[in-house]
């Protein structure tokens, strides 16, 4: 699509489960913000490799791989890693969208680095890349309105009604956050959306 010119590129993972099933759950929150993404492009989810599917499209001078690994959440690192692989994308080029239970709904938090903290999906990729040095933007879905609440129960839940307003914002957000470090930086996606 691009020719062999010089241009980076950049891989964007939103992360959720496929299936009919898992639409609109809190785990598929990266899927929707990658949804977000593809359409303000005018891209779709037409390629298929390396277990994901994804679109391709020009942000600026980059150009953008958005894929949603098709693998379930907690296998994320195969389709992320080969994707890499495949073309040569850097880890400090590799942005990776995913929900976080311990951010209030509505809220997003930007980090270049990090442990998985909890999250399978997350701990998968950095243990197939090697390095918990990724960009990553996590969409805050709530913690569990009970310690006995049970974990996959919450996360495989959907959003409530009273609260979609603000998880929709909450990954117009994130989709803003991504461009903004594709375009401008890490530091400066984190110094605008992180508070």
């Amino acid at each position: 699509m691009f020719g062999k010119n010089k241009t980076a590129v950049w891989l964007i993972a939103g992360l959720g489960n496929p299936g009919l099933q898992y639409e609109r759950t809190r785990h598929n929150a990266g899927f929707m913000a990658a949804d977000r993404i593809a359409n303000r492009h005018n891209s779709e989810f037409s390629k298929h490799r390396a277990d994901s599917v994804y679109a391709d499209f020009r942000l600026k001078d980059s150009r953008v791989l958005l894929a949603k690994p098709q693998t379930y959440m907690n296998n994320s690192g195969s389709a992320v890693s080969k994707l890499a692989e495949y073309y040569k994308i850097p880890t400090e080029r590799i942005i990776v969208i995913f929900d976080d239970i311990s951010l209030d709904v509505g809220k997003i938090r930007i980090r270049r680095r990090g442990s998985p903290g909890g999250h399978n999906g997350i701990k998968d990729i950095t243990e197939l890349l090697g390095t918990e040095e990724i960009a990553r933007i996590k969409i805050g879905v709530g913690e569990r309105t009970r310690r006995d609440y049970d974990l996959k129960d919450w996360v495989l839940g959907k959003i409530p009604a009273e609260q979609t307003p603000d998880f929709e914002k909450a990954l117009d957000r994130a989709a803003d956050a991504a461009e903004e470090i594709i375009t401008r930086g890490i530091d400066s996606a984190m110094n605008k959306y992180n508070g």
